[in-house]
């Protein structure tokens, strides 16, 4: 009886987050994805760039010499990203730092699509164990969000070269942050990231060598199929459907996928903490399983704690103190 009404929260609170969704139209909008493309007309054409910014090493390599304009004040650091949009305040990164009084250890935060606050308890929590906790505006979101929008309908959305652009400038939003935290002297950087969050985090630590420890929470590595299955983007798929196969999804946003970077989450100095749930709705537990195998057949050993609850009942108790006590043993163990 508990987890039938377990599941009826999660429900509620799922169709709650579909009140301001609506679909959009369908667009490929390759130059937002690979600045330079000409002429992509057809889906076959964008997919064929997608094979191969999925097999470039250098695709999420933010540019170099880029650290300039950081500005740090009263617990706040913002500086620009690196990829300019056609939204002025997205071009913007906030971050909310809450300083541990240490320069052992920093984790970045990756939060969730359309979070609405940000994980000022968490943050708390680990200060005062030693662990810096920056908290980094996803694009599209919190001060970076876009005027009169109702919800971060530019990070995810049925335009495939904005969605991939979008990601891509949270990876390299995240890499430059990084790079500032070390040349401020913190020694271990971790990477936290939550539901679509967790590809953004995935990502840097896929690609990134100043990481060293990485927990996603509430992920799977093809970004396709969650969308095409998931509880949380029936409008996406609705706007999708007519016009591409879900064969063609998983190679148009392949460069997200991050099964294909499984090999570079598997790199012996990297270690992986994953949080699941056993009754998700947005990400289906067969899709994280896989994700899972496809690690441990590369030679990683994630650390996974999978609890009976939803993808949003998460956030209740006791299921969101298991993860946090979870997690705070993950990143108090020693390298």
């Amino acid at each position: 009886m508990y987890y039938s009404w377990l599941d009826r929260w999660d429900e509620r609170r799922a169709r709650r987050g579909e009140e301001w969704k609506k679909a959009t139209d369908f667009i490929l909008d390759a130059d937002r994805a690979f600045p330079g493309a000409k002429n992509v007309a057809t889906i076959e054409e964008f997919c064929v760039l997608a094979d191969q910014a999925a097999a470039d090493p250098a695709y999420f390599d933010e540019p170099a010499g880029s650290d300039q304009g950081f500005e740090s004040q009263g617990g706040w650091l913002k500086f620009p990203s690196d990829i300019s949009t056609d939204v002025e305040e997205n071009n913007v990164v906030w971050a909310k730092i809450t300083e541990s009084g240490s320069f052992d250890q920093a984790m970045v935060i990756f939060h969730h699509w359309n979070a609405s606050a940000r994980n000022r308890r968490i943050a708390s929590f680990f200060s005062q164990r030693g662990i810096t906790v920056v908290e980094i505006a996803m694009p599209y979101h919190f001060e970076r969000s876009r005027s009169g929008s109702l919800y971060a309908d530019y990070m995810l959305s049925p335009n495939l070269g904005r969605t991939i652009q979008s990601l891509r400038q949270a990876v390299w939003d995240g890499r430059k942050l990084i790079r500032w935290l070390k040349s401020r002297g913190y020694r271990e950087i971790s990477v936290l990231g939550m539901s679509l969050g967790s590809w953004v985090a995935g990502m840097i630590a896929a690609h990134d060598l100043a990481v060293s420890k990485a927990s996603l929470f509430l992920t799977v590595g093809s970004l396709a199929d969650m969308v095409w299955t998931g509880r949380a983007t029936p409008s996406i798929r609705e706007s999708l459907e007519p016009a591409i196969e879900l064969t063609d999804l998983r190679r148009a946003w392949g460069p997200l996928n991050l099964e294909n970077y499984a090999h570079n989450l598997a790199r012996p100095n990297l270690e992986l903490h994953v949080v699941l749930a056993k009754r998700d709705k947005v990400v289906l537990p067969e899709l994280s399983g896989s994700f899972m195998q496809k690690l441990r057949d590369a030679g990683a050993r994630p650390n996974i704690l999978e609890l009976n609850c939803g993808h949003y009942s998460l956030a209740m108790p006791p299921y969101i103190l298991f993860a946090g006590l979870s997690l705070k043993r993950f990143l108090s163990r020693a390298e």
